[in-house]
């Protein structure tokens, strides 16, 4: 089993950042990626970026590039999503997940991930 907890939520201004935090522990070596999700009130789950946990590489949804940045420590078993030039479109419940399946990198299904953390919520006002 892995457990993730993320932290880091808020209420933001549009235009401004947050960094989001996901610590995972128990299992973690068993973990080949790792990723960020969100679900907006009305809306299915989406897919936001992706790290591989091995190799770093990364991967974002197209709403976000160039203003998302999704890193690890390996030390710390922590993953970031550090989000610039935040918009209101960008309110959210955001979730990190793990996965033991190394072809999850190439999919951005939600079904693809086996452990979920509880959620943070970030809210962007205009």
């Amino acid at each position: 089993q892995v457990q993730l907890v993320e932290s880091g939520g808020g209420l933001v201004q549009a235009g401004g950042s947050l960094r989001l935090s996901c610590a995972a522990s128990g299992r973690t070596a068993s973990s080949f990626v790792m990723g960020w999700f969100r679900q907006a009130p009305g809306k299915e789950r989406e897919f936001v970026a992706t790290i591989g946990l091995t190799d770093g590489r990364t991967s974002y949804v197209d709403s976000v590039k160039g203003r998302f940045t999704i890193s690890r420590d390996s030390a710390r078993n922590t993953v970031y999503l550090q989000m610039n030039g935040l918009k209101p479109e960008d309110t959210a419940v955001y979730y990190c997940a793990a996965s033991q399946k190394s072809w999850a990198y190439f999919t951005n299904s939600a079904s693809a991930y086996d452990y979920w953390g509880q959620g943070t919520q970030v809210t962007v006002s205009s």
